[in-house]
């Protein structure tokens, strides 16, 4: 077949898009990190940024605060520097899993307590203002251990927290979904799971008004624990439930969905992959059946606790490994494409053990990364924030280099169609 000056063009630019989308796709570097704690015990569970480009990050302290361990939550401005940090708590142990900046420029954090509520552990919703100053908080829960693993703010301007009951349901542990007003008070409540332990660890409300829960199940699937989703309607009530695994334990720890209206979830698993335990990365469809699944790890252990979709269509995991780094465990970040091929990995920590529970990508392009360090700080594990991304003009660097490789494609076609094309007079143009 006669190659046609258009038909080289189309070819070059074939090959050129690809080669400034590797580009794009180059790892990203530690721009920033920043250590908060003091002697004692502190963690970074969650973390999200905020409207004025700062952050803001919730976990556990047990260097500052009332007593036991006490709800920490922090906001920092862009770079990671503190503005401004509160505790929660009383006497006993008290911990935040995940923080949502509010439409009112406040805060939602949820947690458990055991300072105050009706039993061993209850669920708590803490609302501030956006100096991080109470506004409200309430307890859920029964005799049992009850805990909130995941929050947000719904459509009609109300809350859902997620996360398991000892107290109510029908096994030993169930999930637990919770619906509240914009005052915190239950609008109503719904159980999942059977006759074993059954646990959830990450919520999010749906396009259609429902929600869709990621956990865990011993109650129902191929034997051991095995990854659980649960999509509700916008009463709380179940619409279907998947479970993901083989023989061995299974663990969904995030949830979200994606843009074209399925879900993808991150955790691990025992049961398949390279090593003792694997991250594991699953796309499901709308209805909640597998689309396809990846795992991602080495010789030794390695988890995946969250996951976001990204502005490419890609996503980020963020978690630990114990298979790479510098030694023991090390914050593991793995950025995927649209299909859940990796693009690349990084890894971040020192020469003791480091954790990251949470990742977000931030405006900008980059990430943010929260968790904690025994290797860094100024106690025995201090909570730690990252920020990561392309080093200061590295973005613009690599859109001229594809800016470069297209235009001169482009020229090399235009060249060509004009050597076959002779203008028969001045005014004609080759169109």
């Amino acid at each position: 077949m006669k190659k046609t000056p258009a038909m080289l063009t189309a070819l070059l630019l074939a090959l050129a898009v690809p080669a400034a989308g590797v580009l794009a796709a180059e790892p990203v570097e530690e721009l920033w990190n920043r250590t908060f704690g003091g002697q004692a015990w502190d963690e970074g569970l969650c973390v999200r940024q905020t409207a004025d480009g700062g952050f803001v990050m919730t976990g556990l302290t047990q260097s500052e605060g009332a007593g036991g361990s006490d709800v920490w939550l922090i906001k920092t401005d862009s770079g990671g520097s503190e503005q401004w940090s509160k505790t929660f708590g009383g006497s006993r142990h008290d911990k935040g899993h995940c923080v949502r900046q509010t439409s009112d420029g406040g805060y939602m954090v949820a947690g458990w307590t055991q300072s105050y509520g009706q039993g061993a552990a209850d669920i708590w919703l803490i609302k501030t203002d956006s100096g991080g100053d109470e506004v409200w908080n309430k307890t859920f829960g029964g005799s049992g251990n009850d805990e909130g693993h995941s929050t947000g703010q719904t459509s009609d301007g109300g809350y859902m927290v997620a996360g398991w009951t000892q107290s109510y349901g029908q096994g030993g542990a169930d999930a637990w979904l919770i619906k509240t007003d914009a005052g915190g008070d239950e609008v109503w409540n719904k159980t999942f799971g059977g006759p074993e332990d059954d646990y959830v660890q990450s919520a999010q409300q749906t396009s259609d008004g429902g929600y869709i829960l990621a956990g865990w199940t011993y109650s129902a699937g191929n034997g051991g624990a095995d990854v659980w989703l649960i999509k509700t309607d916008p009463s709380g009530d179940q619409v279907w439930s998947k479970t993901f695994g083989g023989a061995e334990d299974d663990y969904g720890l995030s949830v979200q969905q994606t843009s074209d209206h399925g879900y993808i979830v991150a955790g691990w698993t025992y049961s398949s992959g390279a090593g003792q335990a694997d991250v594991w990365l699953i796309k499901t469809d709308p209805g909640g059946d597998e689309a396809w699944s990846k795992t991602f790890g080495g010789p030794d252990a390695d988890f995946g606790h969250s996951v976001q979709q990204t502005s490419d269509g890609g996503y980020i995991i963020a978690g630990n490994s114990h298979s790479y780094g510098t030694d023991g465990s090390d914050v593991w970040l793995v950025k995927t494409d649209a299909s859940g091929n990796e693009q690349w990995n990084r890894t971040f920590g020192g020469r003791e053990a480091d954790f990251s529970h949470s990742a977000q990508q931030t405006a900008d392009g980059g990430y943010i990364v929260a968790g904690e360090t025994y290797s860094f700080g100024a106690g025995k594990i201090d909570a730690w924030l990252i920020g990561a991304g392309k080093p200061t003009g590295t973005p613009a660097v690599y859109q001229w280099v594809a800016f470069g490789v297209v235009a001169a494609v482009l020229g090399l076609g235009t060249v060509l169609l004009m050597r076959k094309r002779v203008p028969t007079r001045g005014g004609d143009r080759a169109d």
